[in-house]
Parts: C-alpha cells; sequence; structure tokens
C-alpha cells in the first residue's frame, strides 16, 4: 500500500493542470465537480443558474439544432441563432437561380416572411436522471453481452414510458463512460421552425474551404430561425395559425466585447470523441483510417470543385455537398499532424504502462490489466477490416449513383415474394419516383461518372485482397479502362438520368426484376454490399462487440485509477448536452508565430478578391468598413468578427451559445484551428483552440448591412 500511494503521489502531481482547459462536462454534475474550477477561472454566476431543474436556467436557452449542431434562443419570441453551415441545407433549399439567397442573403423583415423548414427541428433539455444504478444493479451479473443489452433496453423502455407518460416529451437512455454509467434525457422538440435570415455567403461562408480550420477567421458564421408553437406554446406542426414560441429563458446578449484571459463557456451538444482508447487504437486512426478517407476525399472533392466553379446552377446544386465532403476531410489532415506532433502512440503507451502498474496493486487489478492487454491486440486485429470499412464507406458509397440504386433494394425484395404482391411493388415504385425527383435536383451526373472510374479504380487497390467484391469483369470487359467502364454504366444504367428512370420505376412489375438486377449500377453495387455483408460486417461487428466490452472495462479502470489520483475525468462527448469552459486566448502554432486572439474588419478588406469566391465580400459591407459605419458594435475603431478561446468542443458544438463569466452571450462557436483538430482523441492546452464569431460582429450584420433592426430590438442587448 505505501508503494501504492507513492506511485499515486508522484502520479498527481505529474499529471497536475497538464491539461487546464481539457473537458466537455455534464451539465448537473458541475456543482459537484468542477464549481471550484470554474470560480477560479473567473466564473460570477451561481453553478445552478448553468443547470437546474428546479427553475429557469442557461439550458433552457439551449437546442439541438436539427440533428448535429446547437443553437441558441436570442428572444422572448423563439429567435434562435445558429452557424450559417448548420443552416446552410435550409438556405441552399429556399435558393433558386432568381432568388438566389446563398449568394445574396436573406432577411425576413417581419414575421410574416419567414420562410417554414420542413422537417427542421429544434430540441430542448428538460432535465438529465442518473440511472447508473437502475440499470447496472440489473445487468452486472448478466456475462452474455447480447442478453445484457436486451435487459439494458427493456429497463430503459421502462424508464422512458415512466419520464414520459402523460406529457408531450421524449426521453432516451444513453451510456456513458462506454457503458459504465447511463442517464435518462428527457427532451421537448419543436417542428416548426422558420427562416428569419442569413447573410450573404460572401459573409457567412467568407474564406470558405480555403480558410476552414484557421486561424485567423473573418467569417460571418451564422444563421436566424425562429421557432414558432401552438397557441398553448406546445411543440406543433407547422400551421399558419402558429405563434412565435416564448421560451423558459433567452440569453441576455453582451456587447461589451472580450479581453484577454477573460472567463469563456461554451454550452452545447458536442458530437463524438476518443479520449481514452489505446494506442493500437491511435495507430490505426494516425496511420490508416485518417490517410485512406483523406486520399479518397480528395479525389471527390477536386472534381467538384471543378464543376462547381463553371456555373451557377452546378454551384447551388453542389455548394452543401461539397461542404459536408470537405469539412472532415480537412479536419482528418489537422489531426493526423497534430497525433503526430504530439507523439500520441508514445504518450498513449507511456500512459498504459502507468495503468498497469497501478492496476497491479488494487483489487481486479488483472482484469484492467487484461482489458488494456486485450484492447491492443482486437486493435491490430480489427485493422484490415477497418480498411475495408473505409473503402467501402468512402470510395464505393461515396458514389452518388451507388447511394441512390441502393434504395432499390426494397423492390428487388418484393419481386422475389411468392406469390409476388404487385400493389407492394407498385407503391414502392410510386414512392421511389418521388424520391427520384428530389435526388435528381441537385445531381449531375457528368461530376459523378467522374467520381465513379476515380473511385472504383481505388477501391480494388485500396481494398485488401480477401475483403474485395470480385470486379474482375472491369479487366476482362473493359481492359481495366475504368473511363470506359464508367460510359458503359452511365450510359446503360436505368438510374443515371430522372427520365430514364421514372421510366423504369412506372412499368416495373415482378416480371421485369432481371431488369433491375442486371442494370450495371444496381449489379455494380450489389457486387460490393455482399461482398462486405459476406466478408467484412459481421467479422467486424463481432471485433467491434469485443473491442466494446474490453473497453467498458478498461474504462472502468481508468475511472478507478482517476479517483485515486484525486482527477476528475469526463465522458467522451456523445452528442448529449456539455459544458465546456476556458478563457480567450491566442496560441502559438509554429515556432516564431503567436497569433493574438481576436481578428479585425481590416483582414476581410486584406483578403478581399473579386476574382475569387472564397474571398468575395458584399460591396456594402466594404462600404461600411471605409464609411467606419460600426454604429455600437466597434472596438478600438473596428470591428472584431472573431475570437478565440480555449474552450475543448467538436463537431456538434456549432453554434453553441459562448458565454461570459456572467452567463451573457458574447459569440458563436464554429470551429477549431487547424492545429488543434487532434482534440477529439488528445488534448494540447498550448494550440487546442476553438473559433468562435464576435455577437458584435452578428448584430452589426443584422443592423448595419441588413437593415433588420427590428430583430435586434427583440433582443435584450447589454451594454
Amino acid at each position: 500500500m505505501i508503494k501504492k500511494l507513492i506511485f499515486i503521489i508522484l502520479f498527481a502531481f505529474q499529471c497536475l493542470n497538464i491539461k487546464a482547459d481539457e473537458g466537455m462536462w455534464l451539465p448537473m454534475l458541475l456543482q459537484s465537480i468542477n464549481a471550484d474550477a470554474m470560480y477560479s477561472k473567473g466564473l460570477k454566476i451561481p453553478i445552478d443558474s448553468i443547470y437546474s431543474v428546479n427553475k429557469t436556467s442557461l439550458k433552457d436557452a439551449i437546442v439541438l439544432f436539427g440533428g448535429g449542431c446547437t443553437g441558441e434562443i436570442i428572444s422572448n419570441k423563439g429567435l434562435l441563432l445558429t452557424n450559417h453551415h448548420c443552416g446552410y441545407s435550409q438556405i441552399v433549399s429556399h435558393s433558386t437561380v432568381d432568388h438566389d439567397y446563398l449568394t445574396n442573403g436573406f432577411w425576413a423583415m417581419n414575421m410574416s416572411e419567414e420562410l417554414p423548414c420542413p422537417g427542421l427541428t429544434a430540441t430542448f433539455i428538460i432535465r438529465m436522471d442518473d440511472v447508473t444504478d437502475t440499470i447496472l444493479n440489473q445487468v452486472n451479473s448478466i456475462t452474455n453481452e447480447d442478453e445484457r443489452n436486451n435487459k439494458i433496453r427493456v429497463i430503459a423502455d421502462q424508464l422512458i414510458k415512466s419520464a414520459t407518460n402523460g406529457t408531450q416529451y421524449k426521453a432516451e437512455v444513453k451510456p456513458f463512460y462506454y457503458g459504465n454509467k447511463y442517464f435518462l434525457i428527457i427532451t421537448e422538440t419543436f417542428k416548426d421552425i422558420r427562416m428569419v435570415g442569413a447573410p450573404p455567403s460572401g459573409i457567412g461562408k467568407f474564406g470558405a474551404d480555403a480558410d476552414n480550420w484557421m486561424w485567423p477567421r473573418h467569417t460571418g458564421d451564422f444563421s436566424v430561425f425562429r421557432i414558432y408553437s401552438d397557441k398553448d406554446n406546445n411543440s406543433a406542426e407547422y400551421s399558419k395559425d402558429n405563434i412565435p414560441y416564448t421560451p423558459r429563458y433567452s440569453f441576455p446578449i453582451s456587447i461589451n466585447g472580450v479581453k484577454e484571459n477573460d472567463f469563456t463557456m461554451v454550452y452545447g451538444f458536442p458530437g463524438r470523441t476518443q479520449e481514452y482508447i489505446p494506442k493500437e487504437a491511435v495507430r490505426t486512426i494516425i496511420e490508416n483510417t485518417d490517410p485512406n478517407r483523406i486520399s479518397l476525399r480528395d479525389t471527390r472533392l477536386k472534381i467538384m470543385d471543378k464543376y462547381i466553379r463553371s456555373n451557377d446552377t452546378t454551384r447551388l446544386q453542389y455548394a452543401s455537398k461539397y461542404a459536408g465532403v470537405e469539412n472532415a476531410y480537412k479536419k482528418w489532415q489537422g489531426e493526423v499532424l497534430g497525433l503526430k506532433r504530439l507523439n500520441a502512440i508514445e504518450e498513449k503507451s507511456a500512459f498504459e504502462n502507468k495503468f498497469i502498474r497501478w492496476a497491479n496493486d488494487v483489487k481486479d487489478g488483472k482484469m484492467y490489466v487484461n482489458s488494456i492487454n486485450q484492447l491492443n491486440e482486437l486493435y491490430i486485429k480489427i485493422r484490415p477490416y477497418s480498411i475495408a470499412v473505409d473503402y467501402y464507406t468512402e470510395a464505393l458509397k461515396g458514389i452518388e449513383l451507388m447511394n441512390f440504386v441502393n434504395n432499390f433494394s426494397k423492390l428487388e425484395s418484393l419481386a422475389k415474394e411468392q406469390p409476388a404482391n404487385e400493389k407492394a411493388i407498385r407503391d414502392a415504385a410510386d414512392n421511389l419516383i418521388n424520391a427520384s425527383k428530389g435526388f435528381f435536383k441537385n445531381y449531375n451526373a457528368s461530376i459523378d461518372r467522374e467520381i465513379f472510374s476515380r473511385l472504383i479504380k481505388a477501391y480494388r487497390t485500396g481494398t485488401p485482397a480477401e475483403f474485395e467484391a470480385d470486379l474482375s469483369f472491369i479487366d476482362k470487359k473493359f481492359k481495366g479502362d475504368y473511363e470506359k467502364y464508367a460510359d458503359y454504366v452511365f450510359s446503360k444504367s436505368h438510374f443515371s438520368t430522372l427520365e430514364k428512370c421514372e421510366k423504369f420505376l412506372q412499368s416495373f412489375t415482378a416480371k421485369k426484376l432481371k431488369s433491375l438486377t442486371n442494370d450495371p449500377a444496381y449489379h455494380l453495387l450489389s457486387l460490393g454490399n455482399a461482398a462486405f455483408a459476406e466478408k467484412v460486417k459481421q467479422p467486424n461487428n463481432d471485433l467491434q462487440k469485443q473491442i466494446e466490452l474490453m473497453q467498458r472495462t478498461y474504462m472502468k479502470g481508468q475511472m478507478e485509477m482517476a479517483a485515486d489520483f484525486k482527477q476528475k475525468i469526463y465522458p467522451d462527448a456523445n452528442s448529449t448536452l456539455r459544458v465546456a469552459y476556458g478563457k480567450v486566448e491566442g496560441y502559438e502554432p509554429r515556432d516564431g508565430i503567436m497569433y493574438k486572439y481576436y481578428s479585425t474588419l481590416t483582414g476581410v478588406l486584406e483578403k478581399y478578391d473579386p476574382n475569387n469566391y472564397d474571398y468575395r465580400a458584399p460591396e456594402k459591407l466594404l462600404e461600411l468598413y471605409r464609411k467606419k459605419d460600426f454604429g455600437e458594435y466597434s472596438s478600438n475603431g473596428n470591428i472584431t468578427p472573431c475570437f478565440l478561446a480555449s474552450n475543448h468542443t467538436t463537431g456538434g458544438n456549432s453554434g453553441s451559445p459562448v458565454l461570459n463569466a456572467y452567463g451573457q452571450l458574447i459569440g458563436t462557436n464554429f470551429d477549431r484551428v487547424w492545429e488543434g483538430t487532434m482534440s477529439d482523441i488528445m488534448f494540447d492546452p498550448e494550440r487546442c483552440r476553438n473559433i468562435s464569431l464576435d455577437i458584435r460582429y452578428t448584430l452589426f450584420i443584422i443592423d448595419k448591412l441588413a437593415g433588420a433592426r427590428w430583430l435586434i430590438d427583440e433582443m435584450n442587448i447589454i451594454k
């Protein structure tokens, strides 16, 4: 025990403050875990004003926006602020060549002009309850993982039913710490969301792909929506009779600006991190997964970019698609460089050695040692399967045509039934006709054909031989010429144009099954799907289950080790509500270079290039700058578009409110710096910075550029 105590003291001292602002913390546990640290960093409001189920708190002004972003309520009339890139698909869906809101922006000048957004939702958290004991006490004795998971689902269903009966709320039970804790999360989802405003892309996407993940930034990355409810303030489907939602809370907005070392807090829904994985998992990311995905996406992006710049119709069709592909592509590049710079594999190895030394001196230590050793062995074993998964998803399924024809597998299943149900086939075909119209609206076969020829070749050369679909017919019939093969598929397939697709579907019956299965595009996907299902999917899933089991045990050990060291560790992000806190500060990206913590509107003028779509800024913005017509939103005679802070964020935090020590809105989180994108796996306090849009720039654009002062008047502005 003396040996263990000495080790704990030395290790705890070694770890002290090395990751000062790391963490995505559960808001309901701030009081017990984070209060002292947050107050020491400058927090000025009571902890229970951040999260409470007994009174109004900051959480009541935060929403999960759509499926993967965060938004915040900024008026008592349901006005909602998020990122431009979070509202991007809505802006695109409302845009046409004649009404190009993407390029020119959109601003409603009264509520009657706000645009409905079918399918868009905003979800509030009502409360989060720790149900760990309720679940684990009933499953800890179950050794079979499938039985354990089934039992957890049964218990979760009971908890959800009990929590939501008689309400309009929904709920889910989610695992944390790899299944060592469980929380019941009760939510309220609103379905009538309307677009209120969006700046021109020359502001909302200024810098575009060139500046993505980079600093300094000058991007006005925001869009504005409004939540509507029925007359009783309850969630309702869209209706012209709905009224603006009255929120439980809306953020006061400070226009006093930020200073270096100011306390900041980001409150939102971070998507996914992997902070506690072992060294061989990190090795796979650095040496296989990220490089493979980067290469495959680079191919797609270069082809799309060439066409996007050729005409406005293609730009509108592919702007959102391009952004979706490019975002992770650039992030993975920074992630690899960051992990290598941090010597992540060596750091993980060193931690695991310390973990094993600790485990050798505690109860159940053999179990913990076994878990980390087995985990690393499993990650080595699963590596070739992981490569096959990447090439299947990023190469074969990276082709739009392949994803589209995948929808037609239901027709094959129905046509094979004995006897065939022709009415069901007709209904399915009619549904596919409707879906096809939506697909082809934003589809360019020339782009996809070029991507097709490149990615099919990549799939064949990159997929481990034992997992590849047999596509030898390309060598035999087309002499290995992928351009000729692409021409054949796109000229002969029923699914390469809307006209051919509709003609095929309108006449499809069970007797025409072969016309589906022999279609060259459908045939190719069928071969790829079959090979994946037969050779990759099940063994990969089996290994993943073993990894999950060992990771749960390893995580349990890490939690116990942290408790011994008097350390506090947060659960990996899993799209649940979290709080991150830090301070306003710049960083040193490389030796001899120091980035200050803010940018100015002068930088827009420096980057401005009317011949480069990424750096075209609206003339009105330039004119406002020349006249110094900044209103009440300036600082030192200039406008501050963006600032940096050391909050730990990830995907899903896009659109999150950035708050000062008093819980007032000072910005909107929208990105991380490129040198810190490895923070999903390993946090570096020296370089991990989140990039936020200064709220004063947002208000300046709304007021001075858009002329939508009526929206400013709705807000609670703190001067």
